[in-house]
């Protein structure tokens, strides 16, 4: 810094500040993936962001954590009872109730997507090293992270209550060791189902209360579609049904039953039907590969 006598007496001062590049490591497409993921996590959790914009995620993430609470502390109870003591909540139909995160899914796909192309940041983003496939890349694998991690807590939760309530935690452990694999095959699977279509859906519109009510409805009306064509019970029995499939609603509640159960549940109509099972996962696989063609061929075609 230099001071200079400037007329009619007053002083100045000169600040000599040099610019130079940057000169330090470059990252390339895969730093730039990781940062674009890190961004996207934390825009959908409201980190950095007004309290507002934390309230969404975190009351669902409590409100699907709380059928947890209640059943562990029912194993608590009835722990001295043991002709009384019940649980109101299994690990299989726990991934089922992972799915109310739909709600979450239809709020937060679009909010981390339509901004993007609504305020035209997307050239800027393509400028740098990075594709259409590494922003859907990095876009998808928040969306994947933020759904097993809300959906996986809630069974931690149960899992590790019953055990310190149970008679004998190393017995409880042993007796139900199978869904430490099981439930985390269940939830990516849901997890990798609702990302992908959420996403694909909020790709193809910039306006984020557009997105999020055509992501419910997709679901609401292929459901209502399925229970109309399969029809009522007859006699009390229920109908088996290939229809079944059009409910891409209850799509990935199908794989759950075959990942805990090996087949399809009883219970269900598409039980009875010949290779149901397998026609469920290919109807998977295609809404799966349809989304991320639409995602793919969106973005691709963006960085143009």
């Amino acid at each position: 810094m230099s001071t200079v006598q400037q007329p009619g007496g007053v002083r100045g001062a000169v600040y000599d500040r040099g610019y130079r590049p940057y000169d330090g490591p470059r990252g390339g497409r895969r730093a730039a993936t990781f940062g674009l993921y890190k961004a996207t996590l934390r825009r959908a959790l409201g980190i950095r962001r007004p309290w507002q914009q934390k309230v969404a995620p975190f009351v669902l993430l409590a409100v699907v954590t709380v059928p947890a609470m209640v059943d562990v502390g029912i194993g608590y109870v009835t722990r001295d009872r043991t002709q009384d003591r019940f649980s109101i909540i299994t690990y299989r139909g726990y991934v089922g109730v992972s799915s109310a995160l739909l709600l979450f899914v239809a709020l937060i796909a679009p909010d981390i997507i339509c901004p993007d192309r609504r305020q035209r940041v997307l050239s800027l983003m393509f400028a740098r090293p990075l594709t259409g496939t590494d922003y859907v890349l990095a876009k998808f694998g928040a969306m994947v992270t933020i759904l097993f991690s809300f959906s996986f807590l809630p069974q931690v939760v149960l899992f590790v209550g019953q055990t310190l309530v149970a008679d004998g935690a190393l017995d409880y452990v042993r007796d139900n060791a199978d869904v430490v694999w099981k439930v985390p095959a269940a939830i990516v699977i849901m997890a990798v189902y609702y990302s992908v279509v959420g996403l694909a859906f909020s790709a193809i519109t910039s306006r984020r209360i557009v997105a999020g009510a055509t992501i419910i409805g997709f679901f609401l009306v292929t459901s209502v579609v399925s229970l109309i064509v399969v029809g009522d019970n007859v006699d009390g029995v229920t109908q088996s049904s290939a229809a079944t499939l059009l409910n891409l609603y209850a799509l990935p509640l199908q794989l759950r039953d075959l990942v805990f159960l090996g087949h399809i549940d009883p219970a269900s109509t598409l039980h009875g039907v010949a290779n149901g099972g397998a026609y469920a996962v290919l109807v998977y696989l295609a809404v799966v590969a349809t989304g991320a063609t639409v995602l793919i061929g969106r973005y691709r075609w963006a960085e143009r």
